[in-house]
């Protein structure tokens, strides 16, 4: 049995309540009996932010009630090749949260879940949760016997639709929860049935349905994360009308081993190595028709995978377009150093347009070099957008949620006990998001302390 299947039978952390019009009502055993406080917390999202705050309560002693819209923990982070500030693959540090979630009972986690609605206040929040239907029960091994049948193929979104999956599908190899996922989008569901008759132990119920449950909390964590700024609306830089124009987070997962090419940087139209590679900072940022804000972290991304071709071929040449080069914190030392290098070349200029040569099929990056003052041409392999990072909650955000006019989140304007973490409140990179997170989960605890020490004082009045 699994960590998050453990969580919804364990009597020691949790208990259920009487099915009530199709709802169940789970409620930390800790809330003492006959009180309103109830001394858990919620934390939505389990990006690394999320997963941090989860892992800083529940170590501490809270009961913590984890959800996640994907079918996976991780988010962002595990889509990355490498993440600062020690340029290590996100295995190394997501599968040491990982053990500390499977080795901690105080975290209960519902993976493809979403919350509905929010009601009521500090030390007594009322939760209502969606857990759409994975089809996988907890049986499952991973064996990979359902997807050798499975007929019917599916764009993976993991790797942003640089390659394809089956109808059931593993999202990633380092996935947790280890188990596989239908897209019921996609699937034939009885029409086919192969996976069902293929499984070895009974783990895929296609007649499964989603769950609605409430969740009784004492405050409440935002770690919903970031999402890629849509390229496509960048009409002027080619990205969906050329397959060599990628984004910036297409071009991690080309990088990562566990991607679409196994880790080797080619044009994405006939599988060739990349040799001259440009990058376009602020694609569609600092832009008042499109995010009108700097995302901070999109030239030091930008520097890093220069490193990436940069290793992969001695004799590639990088050139990269920027309005302003930005290495935020103390990575001023990283930023100099790839600088450094003679096949680098930055240059201080806005890209105006991306063509193709119809000969060569080879891209032409045309812009001005602010500095000399001389419109310039370059010929490309592969153009990478630095696209921006934008607020995941652009809809559907909870009542007593408030948010700025890009959607990410203002706490300090949010009602008592609800707090954000990480790049639900705006762009930042992955240490100061685990940083945030940490105190998140101070000021929520803080909160169920202060409100339960209020509550005592009235009753001893």
């Amino acid at each position: 049995m699994d960590h998050e299947q453990e969580t919804l039978h364990s009597s020691r952390a949790i208990r259920l309540g009487s099915h009530l019009n199709g709802h169940t009502s789970v409620r930390a055993t800790s809330e003492p009996s006959g009180s309103s406080l109830c001394r858990s917390i919620l934390v939505v999202g389990g990006g690394i932010a999320g997963i941090t705050a989860a892992i800083e309560a529940a170590e501490t002693g809270y009961e913590v009630f984890l959800v996640e819209k994907e079918a996976y923990l991780g988010g962002r982070v595990a889509q990355l090749n490498k993440y600062f500030p020690k340029l290590c693959p996100p295995t190394c540090g997501l599968e040491i949260n990982f053990q500390r979630i499977r080795n901690n009972r105080r975290v209960h986690l519902y993976t493809l879940a979403e919350v509905q609605s929010i009601s009521g206040g500090p030390g007594n929040f009322d939760v209502t949760v969606t857990q759409h239907s994975r089809y996988v029960n907890d049986r499952c091994t991973g064996c990979d016997k359902c997807v050798a049948v499975c007929p019917v193929d599916r764009p993976n979104a993991f790797n942003f639709g640089m390659d394809t999956t089956k109808a059931i599908y593993l999202p990633h190899l380092m996935a947790f929860p280890l188990k596989y996922v239908i897209d019921g989008s996609v699937c034939k569901f009885q029409e086919c049935a192969k996976c069902v008759e293929a499984c070895p132990y009974e783990a895929i119920e296609l007649a499964m349905s989603p769950q609605t449950f409430r969740l009784k909390v004492g405050a409440i964590i935002m770690a919903t994360g970031w999402k890629p700024y849509e390229a496509a609306k960048i009409d002027n830089l080619g990205f969906g009308r050329y397959s060599d124009v990628i984004s910036n987070m297409m071009m991690e997962r080309m990088a990562a081993p566990n991607g679409p090419t196994q880790g080797r940087i080619v044009r994405p139209s006939d599988g060739k190595p990349a040799k001259n590679v440009v990058f376009v900072q602020c694609a569609g940022q600092r832009d008042e028709n499109h995010l009108g804000y700097c995302s901070g972290i999109c030239c030091l991304a930008s520097l890093k995978q220069a490193t990436y071709v940069r290793e992969q071929s001695p004799d590639a040449k990088v050139f990269i377009f920027y309005i302003d080069l930005r290495a935020p914190g103390t990575y001023g030392f990283f930023s100099q150093k790839v600088q450094a290098d003679g096949q680098v070349s930055t240059i201080k200029g806005k890209v105006a347009k991306i063509i193709q040569d119809p000969s060569t099929r080879d891209l032409i990056v045309e812009a001005e070099d602010i500095l000399s003052g001389e419109k310039i041409r370059v010929h490309a392999d592969l153009v990478v957008l630095a696209t921006g990072m934008a607020a995941s909650l652009d809809e559907g955000i909870p009542a007593g949620v408030h948010h700025d006019k890009d959607h990410f989140l203002l706490p300090e304007e949010s009602a008592p006990g609800i707090f954000a973490a990480g790049c639900a409140r705006g762009p930042v990179d992955v240490a100061t998001a685990a940083q945030d997170a940490t105190a998140a989960a101070l000021k929520a605890m803080g909160a169920i302390r202060s409100h339960g020490a209020r509550v005592a004082a009235r009753v001893v009045e």
